[in-house]
């Protein structure tokens, strides 16, 4: 039997995407699958029902029957406890799940005998690149930050000539230079400020200079598997503060990305380091979701902490929620290619790496042995 997807909209507070878009969801109607749309699903993310329709989707009002009727779920956020309850045993949910924020959905899930990939899991390898949706996710949030830091910043970033004289560029330091870092400095480099980076992993100054950014040196290799960071040792964290306490109280906007998968971000500008900083300068936060880079931080918000506006956005993504939603489907439209035979059917052997490495749940059991033991330490 062909596999019937199914896209509802997404009711997270805040979260504007979608994930499957007209374009790829044509590509799919296409080879033959069937997909089925709740009604509003793309409104938020710019992409109205008719555009759906003229793809060839289904659309249908009913929530409960359109989770109840595919095979595979399609979503951004994870499934909330209803659309849980609303999904048969055995369908499959492909989403970004992060299973240790989320121990009790995943807890439902797993009780729910659902199949679960978790997006996040996805190895990090060369085959897996077009489906890498943490990637595509940090190339808009990378971007937008920027654009809040000079929002934000009561200067100019690029230099001018004027006849009122002349006006110096804006300085703006990036800290971690990952997908989203370097399309931080990217950004800032096209509006014209002079830019810095800084990651603790060496091979990520070249990258940094070919943007034309300078690169901050500091003799630590903190890289470790999968193109992540390892945590810093005492000694290293205490140089690594010295240079980068320097480099921030210079700057007029400071964007941190710096994360550890399953950990809480890294503290890397202290709260006397902002004390340090000059009256009017930003702190734009990428890691507030998971505690945040800067110590004086709320997620969710934009305070003014002895003169230096600190803005913790979350779920930066979905504030570019066209361009993001139609590269989170590009992502999901790979993905499926291991999960749809090329006769339509449903892929039940999960052996390829890819499917094995993103394999949260199935059959009731917790496939990712960290969620595993998460769970077990929390039941």
């Amino acid at each position: 039997m062909t596999v019937q997807l199914s896209v509802v909209r997404e009711i997270a507070p805040g979260e504007r995407r979608v994930a499957l878009v007209p374009e790829v969801l044509k590509a799919l109607a296409k080879s033959g699958t069937p997909v089925a749309v709740e009604s509003g699903a793309g409104l938020a993310a710019g992409y109205p029902d008719d555009g759906y329709v003229a793809a060839g989707a289904t659309l249908g009002s009913d929530r409960s029957a359109i989770l109840g009727g595919a095979q595979i779920v399609l979503k951004v956020q994870p499934p909330t406890k209803e659309e849980i309850a609303a999904m048969p045993p055995g369908t499959v949910v492909v989403a970004v799940v992060n299973a240790n924020r989320n121990l009790e959905l995943v807890r439902r899930m797993r009780d729910a005998r659902l199949t679960v990939f978790a997006l996040e899991l996805v190895p990090r390898i060369t085959r897996a690149q077009s489906m890498d949706v943490l990637s595509s996710q940090a190339t808009v949030a990378g971007y937008r930050a920027t654009l809040i830091g000079a929002e934000l910043a009561p200067k100019f970033l690029p230099m001018l000539t004027t006849a009122a004289g002349t006006i110096r560029p804006a300085k703006v330091l990036v800290l971690g230079a990952g997908v989203a870092g370097l399309m931080a400095i990217a950004t800032a480099r096209r509006l014209g400020a002079v830019v810095e980076g800084y990651d603790v992993r060496r091979a990520a100054g070249e990258q940094v200079r070919s943007l034309g950014a300078k690169f901050l040196e500091l003799q630590i290799n903190a890289e470790a598997a999968g193109g992540y960071a390892r945590e810093l040792t005492n000694e290293e964290k205490q140089q690594e503060a010295a240079m980068v306490a320097d480099a921030v109280t210079q700057a007029d906007i400071v964007i941190t990305t710096a994360a550890i998968p399953g950990r809480r971000a890294p503290i890397l500008v202290r709260a006397p380091m902002v004390e340090r900083m000059r009256p009017g300068s930003v702190i734009v936060d990428l890691a507030a979701e998971t505690g945040g880079n800067c110590e004086l931080t709320k997620p969710g918000e934009t305070i003014v902490a002895h003169g230096v506006t600190i803005a913790g956005p979350l779920n930066l993504p979905s504030q570019l929620a066209f361009h993001a939603s139609q590269m989170y489907a590009k992502n999901l439209q790979s993905f499926l290619s291991l999960l749809v035979g090329k006769d339509g059917t449903l892929v039940t052997d999960y052996s390829d790496e890819i499917l094995a490495g993103s394999l949260l749940l199935t059959g009731g059991e917790v496939r990712h042995r960290p969620t595993a033991e998460l769970l077990a330490g929390g039941s």
